[in-house]
């Protein structure tokens, strides 16, 4: 059994050099920290932003919870005593002051319109225990706001920006550093005799342009593997298109001369033409989406999905259009939707359903279902056909690969290279399990 999941470091170094006759040096003013320090002011302001938004909700819910409590306060004690709690009540607060002005004593007073129950109720005593209480939540939460809150804070925002502060520390050490003009010549005379081969690789020799000749070699391997690919897409489509192109034109030979006069031959030079036409223009219209793709210039159109929905639908197409196998759908996600560009995900839907019936016998199954893995929604076709060696399962979304058991049936090899494209875009991946001559089971996780 085969199974496979189809899921850069960067490193260089900087040496101050010794200074030179006729060397030129970043900034005529040692620069000193620069980045650091503006590295240091901008977490000093994330700090203060983040310091004054807690403090404005703090301020801001105590004051809230002064006014409310005694609303609560006069309510309850309302209720308690005239058993409800009437809009239609007089109320009054009468305070009494001594003479200094200070409050002594704070009197409540309800009563009726109707007159049949009234209340007076003192509520100094109450809200002072109620708003001691609230003062002290208020210097607890303070202290642990600047004892624990702000200092977990900037120990998380210094270990977010840490990264930044790396760099701002290179920049400054690039800042400093002294390139002579000696150094900058050997670099281009190093550049300018690289050979186009692939073993080529630039050597320098200087420890401070290590880190330049280390990006440098690792551009190139990326320039060359870029290479490699582009030319053998291009020998590959050649291949496929050539085929077509020679049977049409030998056809095409044939009907000029005696297809005029010889009817069955002209039936079978259009039958054949036209079979060929159609699957050129078939391989043609891949060719262009995976350049649209590669070029970035196909566009995903997200919107809400079903995957329920999307895979009950290409069930249904292909028990219309495919009478020779048996397709069953198992649904197992009812509820639940994630973005996704319709079309394009039953596209590749639809190149993993019409692999799963090229590969199975006549009359065999073919199964659809959906479900959950790790809390991600996937989308599954299992068909009982040839399987696919272990040896093949890595390279099997590689465009124009074919399988050798594969090659005695009709394709282009694009179809998999297509939904690869199609599901990276959606940020998902696959899981492929096969096994020769048992089947292969392709697993769309979202």
């Amino acid at each position: 059994m085969s199974s496979v999941q189809n899921n850069t470091q960067a490193a260089g170094g900087t040496q101050t050099g010794a200074t030179q006759a006729g060397s030129v040096q970043a900034g005529s003013a040692q620069p000193g920290s620069t980045q650091a320090r503006r590295m240091s002011s901008i977490k000093r302001r994330l700090s203060g932003l983040w310091l004054n938004q807690k403090l404005g909700r703090l301020f801001g819910g105590t004051l809230l919870l002064l006014v409310l409590i005694p609303l609560l306060v006069i309510g309850t004690i309302e209720w308690r005593e005239l058993g409800e709690i009437r809009f239609r009540t007089e109320r009054h607060i009468e305070a009494e002051r001594d003479a200094d002005g200070k409050i002594t004593q704070l009197r409540y007073t309800a009563a009726r319109q109707d007159g049949e129950k009234s209340l007076e109720i003192e509520l100094l005593p109450e809200l002072t225990v109620y708003w001691i209480v609230i003062g002290g939540l208020f210097l607890l939460r303070l202290i642990l706001l600047f004892a624990l809150g702000l200092p977990s804070y900037n120990a998380q925002l210094k270990e977010i920006l840490r990264p930044l502060d790396e760099l701002a520390k290179k920049a400054d050490e690039l800042s400093r550093l002294e390139f002579g003009e000696n150094k900058y010549r050997r670099l281009e005379n190093a550049i300018s005799q690289l050979e186009a081969d692939e073993s080529s690789r630039l050597s320098l020799g200087d420890q401070d342009l290590l880190g330049i000749e280390a990006a440098i070699n690792n551009l190139l391997v990326r320039i060359r593997e870029s290479n490699r690919q582009q030319a053998r897409f291009v020998n590959d489509a050649s291949h496929e298109l050539r085929t077509p192109i020679a049977v049409i034109s030998g056809y095409a030979d044939m009907l000029a001369r005696w297809g005029k006069d010889d009817e069955k031959v002209l039936d079978e030079a259009i039958s054949a033409i036209r079979t060929e036409s159609s699957r050129m223009q078939h391989l043609v219209e891949q060719l262009l989406f995976l350049a649209r793709g590669d070029a970035g210039r196909t566009q995903l159109q997200k919107e809400p999905v079903k995957p329920d929905e999307l895979m009950r639908e290409a069930y249904e197409e292909s028990v219309m259009i495919d009478e020779k196998h048996i397709y069953r759908f198992a649904p197992n996600l009812p509820e639940t939707t994630v973005q996704a560009d319709p079309g394009l995900l039953k596209q590749a839907v639809r190149i993993l359903l019409d692999n799963a019936a090229k590969y199975t016998k006549e009359g065999d199954e073919i199964l659809l279902s959906t479900g959950q893995k790790d809390g991600r929604p996937y989308l599954q076709v299992q068909d009982t056909g040839i399987g696919m060696a272990e040896a093949d399962v890595p390279h099997m979304f590689e465009r124009f690969y074919r399988a050798d058991e594969a090659r005695s049936f009709e394709g282009t090899g694009l179809g998999l290279s297509i939904a690869k494209w199609i599901v990276d875009k959606h940020g998902g991946y696959f899981e492929i399990t096969s096994r020769e001559e048992l089947g292969t089971r392709i697993r769309i996780v979202l």
